[in-house]
């Protein structure tokens, strides 16, 4: 039971911080591409990775804080369901090249955030 309230607790803030930040995104960027999904999931791909393989593959983390910051934060900051919804009403709207490229980006970049975070924690464990 304490795993879920963490896993709740962290959820709340990653959701939270990813609306926030999905947002704030468009005060730099143009709004006719998903950029928002974009920079959450690349970010929270990364994070998580940093949590996975530097934080706890130095025991650095108690099981505990890492469900709260793996399930609870990540999964509450990142954003697949959105990324897809999005990425199906581009295709709706017969945008099929920026529906094209933003799945190429959102799997191709989540993915590149995490073995980012792979190659560094390599280098200081």
């Amino acid at each position: 039971m304490n795993n879920i309230i963490l896993a709740s607790l962290g959820a709340a803030v990653g959701g939270g911080l990813r609306y926030w930040m999905s947002n704030a995104v468009y005060k730099f960027l143009p709004e006719n591409f998903p950029y928002g999904t974009l920079t959450v999931n690349m970010l929270g791909s990364f994070l998580l990775g940093i949590i996975i393989f530097y934080f706890s593959e130095k025991e650095l983390l108690s099981s505990e804080m890492r469900v709260l910051l793996t399930v609870g934060f990540c999964g509450g900051f990142t954003t697949f369901s959105t990324f897809s919804f999005e990425t199906i009403a581009l295709m709706r709207d017969s945008q099929f090249a920026a529906a094209t490229i933003n799945i190429l980006l959102n799997v191709g970049l989540c993915l590149a955030g995490v073995f980012g975070a792979y190659l560094i924690s390599k280098l200081f464990v």
